[in-house]
């Protein structure tokens, strides 16, 4: 039988032989292997380890899964001939198959294309050897998802969906040549032809501008400084950087130090020969002061305000006479502030972005042989996973909790928990759950200005340790929702639940809404200081419908359970939740989603809130009309599909073709709604099961997720927990006939 997900071909430097590859999953982490040959870069040269036990291992279904291998002994399986229940059971029994030995599901986290050049260009200019199986395998990696387009769009953009921009293409191919790549290779020829189209590197975002300049490929002075110094101001200041978006600061805070220190890579061939490959016009003749507010229009999602350029010009200002004494201050506050947050992560730090720029920090103040960036080149493999396509980089050390929650809940829900089979299965995953609640504050929380993680669970891994408003909240429904299942342990405590409840009760905003990771600290008029153009909505934490309708479910299934505990605060919490979800509903019956694509997710999740105000189709206007839209929006094959313009446009774009995932969300939306007629449930469910592949699984189709509105990136699980959980549903709640 034929795989689900083909390999693509070889890259401009080959291809590494697929069967060498294993996935270390155990212990949250997942960490990709090569057994070498014996002439080959030993491991301990450059991580301090060989994992002589990994790579005794035999593939197994998880690594050949990833890799787009075929899977052993699947060929067998039959259809589901039209029962969704035996369709979401063959689902799972699939599934079960790429579990990780300690329960968890691994996955593949990429998508957006600005997070692979950051950790190339700091192993670079750290002399952090790379690999050469890594090389070969990003360089197949950036061939095989290159755009195929008219001759302006043969590059690449923002994330792997979008149409070539200088970010993406001006990055990539730079990470391209530091790999060893030559400029002559038919595919650089044809990215140089796409940037040189676009105007070259002078038009690249701030962002860019900054990975450029530590590559000494682009001069500080073609950038608008954010000084270290911010982090001096009185922090009653409504503007202070504490009151940032979380993601946002801790970018800011590496970037400010090591822009401070004016840092670049040492001049050689190569950079000399870049300087005069990514501008359309030679090195020398630039004028760099002229480029910071300089950027490509295809670039230009979320352009500088008013406001904005006119604090950059007095910044611009300030940092050409700054007093060494203040900038020696800042840069000394800047430090630490790098500090505390690796060690609060592990040296994970909250995502890659500042991963990269952190760990350029540590060898820059410590050296190559400090214990802080040898902990950061060990954790450098948490973020890198191989395709079918080759080596990308995740969007974090990987969605480890977020995955395995939905699919406990799809499990409890669909009934699939109570089949022999799977309690093995179940088991497994509650001792995970388990494992990786947070169970204490990190050591440097209130220094760092971190919001409290005791009784929490993170997106990825109890390790990287940021509470999450909604991970806590998922991953608490999957811990009570599989304990309540007869005979299963219980393994989680009440007083454990209890934290769990105390850490989403601190959580939500004066409008009744959840955020993402802390309160709101800052006005939103702090958008209006937005530096990235690329981004929006990254200066201050928002509440979103997708992260409420968490917390407030989480808080009723608790509170069913436990009656007696902060009963009052739980009610008082949920009534002002379910007045926020009201309040973001819009004139089409919809609401906007932030995290995922994106009308279709966000009226799942809402439609869920009002449900626990006894609100459904047949007594609530609001249920109504969100029901209309998603009918509205159902395709002649039975299925929803939307694009990820969705997001950029905040109007509803449909997909080129029904999706299964978006099917899923909005099956689920309507059974949820009591939508009285089956008909448009049963025509989704048929989608999905039209979809499904004889050995039980589902292809992989469009991108799923979404953050800051404009860069889109993968939660490949999905075809698999919301696709299952929908099936499931449908199978308990609708009459059989008609199948």
């Amino acid at each position: 039988m034929p795989s689900a997900n083909p390999r693509p071909p070889p890259g401009p430097l080959g291809a590494t032989d697929p069967s060498r590859w294993r996935l270390d999953s155990s212990n949250d982490r997942h960490v990709w292997h090569y057994v070498r040959g014996e002439d080959a870069l030993a491991y301990e040269e450059v991580w301090g380890s060989d994992d002589a036990n990994v790579k005794q291992q035999e593939q197994n279904d998880e690594t050949k899964y990833w890799e787009g291998l075929p899977l052993p002994g699947v060929e067998g399986l039959t259809d589901p001939q039209g029962d969704p229940y035996e369709s979401a059971k063959k689902g799972y029994e699939f599934y079960k198959r790429l579990q990780s030995s300690d329960g968890h599901w691994s996955g593949e986290y990429g998508g957006p294309l600005f997070l692979l050049p950051g950790i190339v260009i700091a192993m670079y200019v750290t002399e952090t050897p790379i690999p050469e199986e890594w090389k070969i395998e990003i360089a197949r990696y950036l061939a095989n998802i290159q755009r195929k387009g008219l001759e302006g769009d043969q590059g690449w953009g923002i994330h792997i969906e979008a149409r070539s921009s200088v970010f993406g293409t001006g990055l990539n191919y730079v990470v391209l040549r530091l790999l060893g790549v030559d400029a002559e290779e038919p595919m650089m020829v044809r990215a140089r032809s796409t940037l040189h189209k676009l105007g070259g590197c002078t038009g690249i975002p701030s962002w860019g501008k900054f990975w450029l300049a530590i590559l000494n490929v682009h001069d500080w002075k073609g950038l608008n400084p954010t000084p270290a110094e911010l982090w001096l101001l009185p922090e009653f200041l409504p503007f202070h950087p504490h009151r940032w978006w979380i993601h946002t600061r801790n970018v800011y805070i590496p970037m400010g130090y090591l822009s401070g220190r004016g840092f670049q890579a040492k001049v050689n061939p190569l950079i000399l020969s870049l300087r005069q490959e990514l501008y359309v016009q030679s090195y020398e003749s630039i004028d760099w002061p002229s480029c910071r507010n300089n950027v490509c229009e295809v670039d230009l999602y979320a352009p500088h305000s008013k406001v904005a350029n006119g604090l950059f010009a007095v910044l611009n200002v300030y940092d050409s006479y700054a007093p060494s004494f203040v900038r020696n201050a800042a840069l000394k506050r800047a430090y630490k502030l790098v500090c505390m947050e690796d060690v609060n992560t592990g040296y994970q730090t909250i995502g890659p972005v500042s991963k990269a720029m952190n760990m350029i920090c540590r060898w820059l103040e410590e050296g190559p042989d400090s214990d802080a960036f040898k902990e950061h080149k060990a954790k450098i493999r948490d973020f890198m996973w191989v395709s079918k396509d080759g080596m990308m980089m995740t969007g974090t050390n990987g969605s480890q909790l977020w995955d395995t929650a939905f699919i406990s809940q799809a499990i409890v829900e669909a009934g699939l928990v109570n089949e022999e089979q799977n309690k093995e299965s179940a088991q497994r995953i509650l001792q995970w759950l388990d494992r990786c609640q947070i169970r204490e504050n990190p050591r440097y929380y209130r220094q760092a200005y971190r919001h409290a993680t005791k009784g929490a669970w993170p997106f990825s891994t109890k390790e990287q340790g940021y509470t999450v408003s909604d991970c806590t909240a998922e991953g608490m429904k999957a811990v009570i929702m599989l304990q309540n299942v007869p005979g299963t342990p219980q393994l989680i405590s009440k007083e454990r639940l209890c934290d769990a409840v105390d850490i989403i009760l601190s959580m939500p905003n004066a409008d009744g809404g959840f955020a993402s990771y802390e309160l709101i600290r800052g006005p939103q008029v702090l958008d209006l200081l937005n530096p990235a153009e690329v981004f929006a909505n990254i200066m201050t934490e928002w509440s979103y419908p997708e992260c409420t309708t968490a917390c407030v479910t989480a808080l009723s299934i608790f509170k069913k359970q436990y009656p007696e505990y902060r009963a009052a605060d739980i009610d008082r919490v949920s009534k002002a939740a379910i007045k926020y979800i009201h309040s973001k509903q819009r004139a089409d019956g919809s609401w906007y989603g932030s995290w995922a694509i994106c009308f279709t997710y966000a009226t799942m999740f809402a439609i869920e809130s009002l449900s626990l105000a006894d609100e459904h189709h047949d007594n609530s206007a609001s249920v109504r009309k969100a029901c209309e839209f998603l009918l509205s929006k159902q395709m002649p094959d039975g299925g929803w599909g939307e694009s990820y313009k969705s997001c950029e446009t905040e109007q509803y774009v449909h997909h080129a073709e029904s999706q299964v995932v978006n099917t899923a969300w909005a099956v689920l939306a309507l059974i949820t709604a009591k939508y009285p007629d089956p008909e448009p449930i049963r025509r989704g469910c048929k989608l999905i099961m039209s979809r499904q592949l004889p050995d039980g699984s589902w292809a992989q189709e469009g991108i799923e997720g979404v953050f800051n509105k404009n860069a889109a990136i993968s939660y490949p699980n999905y075809k698999f927990a919301w696709t299952i959980n929908a099936l499931g549903q449908a199978a308990k709640k609708l009459s059989k006939e008609g199948w």
